[in-house]
């Protein structure tokens, strides 16, 4: 019986979200459908970015998408600030799912969970089956014993102040403040002259972030900062994974053949969680083939994200002394050090590039962590290590 589209993308989240925009540019012909469980596509999010992350033709490429954008950004330490001067840009779900509506019309399923995925079929929740040449599951992050991450819990609060707040970039890390058992910092966009997004971030061994607490951090930054918080205006939360380790050979084979993407591909930043680049190239990567069915696609993603891994090595080690080495109330050291490093550098980390002269710089010189801990978490000899793969 012939499949009744070409492509199913299951979950209209960020990275099938890119995938069906860039196949409708470059393959116009192509039968896409888009299935979400949620009202719209996006869900309740924020995505953030530097503009050094992505090539000229990704950035016109997220153009529509991009509802704030910034020169530069500050972070603060214990004992420094510093202002950079890269630029930062963000996507709301807001304006996502505005564009994406728009864009996919009657291509975009909504409010149709979905109870079973194979490589060429969806059943949604009512029992209607649904065929393809290929599916591909976004639907996030899934628990799985072959990765071994951290993580970085966050609460976000979007409040209108009855007063400016003053701010004219965002402060992407303030960890000034009390730690409370982990790397934590919070992290402020100026969305308009008087508001603003406060989010409570933690680098934390467990994603255990109690909101109430996160709320109560939030309101008290504000009041620390002056700002007059009038009106609530939405809430996000998360847990992003940040890899320390894992098996990626047994990760692909507990696919089973089914092509992934996004965060269920294991395709974000091992170190700060930002999945957009690699979603942008990972949309990039299925709109360069010619044939979309679903061995052929499971071949692509598969090999895009095994590159991914091992491009990520370094980043894995340094997970593994922020998260085994030294106490959990002391990492924001390992930043702080960081962040003396240059603008060149940094850009190039983040956008998960750095040369062989940039791992050597970050490593180098007095360690922020002890020496007798950091070897151990690096050549993954800790105690801590295993215990996070027997949860």
């Amino acid at each position: 019986m012939k499949p009744s589209h070409d492509l199913i993308l299951v979950g209209a989240g960020l990275a099938n979200g890119l995938i069906a925009r860039r196949l409708i540019e470059r393959h116009p012909n192509l039968d896409v459908r888009v299935i979400e469980a949620g009202p719209r596509p996006g869900g309740n999010h924020t995505w953030s970015f530097h503009q050094g992350d992505l090539s000229f033709d990704q950035h016109a490429f997220v153009a529509p998408l991009v509802a704030h954008r910034w020169p530069g950004y500050e972070v603060r330490f214990p004992d420094f600030t510093r202002r950079l001067d890269s630029g930062y840009l963000s996507i709301t779900s807001e304006r996502f799912a505005e564009v994406l509506g728009r864009e996919l019309g009657g291509r975009l399923l909504l409010e149709a969970p979905v109870s079973r995925v194979t490589p060429q079929s969806v059943t949604l929740a009512d029992g209607t089956e649904l065929t393809a040449t290929a599916v591909i599951d976004g639907r996030g992050p899934e628990k799985t014993p072959h990765l071994t991450v951290g993580f970085q819990s966050f609460v976000g609060q979007q409040w209108r102040l009855k007063a400016p707040h003053g701010l004219t970039r965002p402060i992407m890390m303030d960890a000034t403040v009390d730690q409370q058992g982990g790397y934590r910092f919070v992290y402020s966009l100026p969305l308009d002259a008087h508001t603003l997004l406060i989010e409570d971030t933690h680098y934390v061994d467990a994603a255990d972030l109690a909101p109430s607490q996160a709320r109560a951090n939030i309101a008290a930054y504000a009041e620390r900062q002056g700002w007059a918080l009038e009106t609530l205006e939405r809430e996000e939360h998360g847990h992003l994974p940040i890899t320390l380790d894992g098996d990626i050979d047994a990760f692909w084979q507990a696919a089973e053949n089914q092509p992934r993407s996004g965060l269920r591909a294991g395709l974000f930043h091992a170190t700060t969680g930002y999945s957009l680049p690699q979603a942008v190239a990972l949309a990039d990567a299925i709109a360069e083939q010619e044939t979309f069915d679903a061995a052929s696609l499971f071949e692509v993603i598969e090999g895009f994200a095994r590159r991914r891994w091992r491009q990520l090595g370094f980043f894995r080690m340094l997970n593994r002394m922020l998260f085994l080495a030294g106490q959990p109330d002391r990492r924001w050291q390992v930043m702080q050090r960081f962040y003396t490093l240059n603008d060149g550098l940094i850009e190039r980390f983040y956008a998960g590039q750095p040369t062989l002269f940039d791992k050597a710089r970050i490593v180098s010189g007095k360690p922020p962590v002890p020496v007798r801990e950091a070897i151990p978490a690096v050549l993954k000899q800790t105690p801590r290590l295993r215990a996070f793969k027997d949860e």
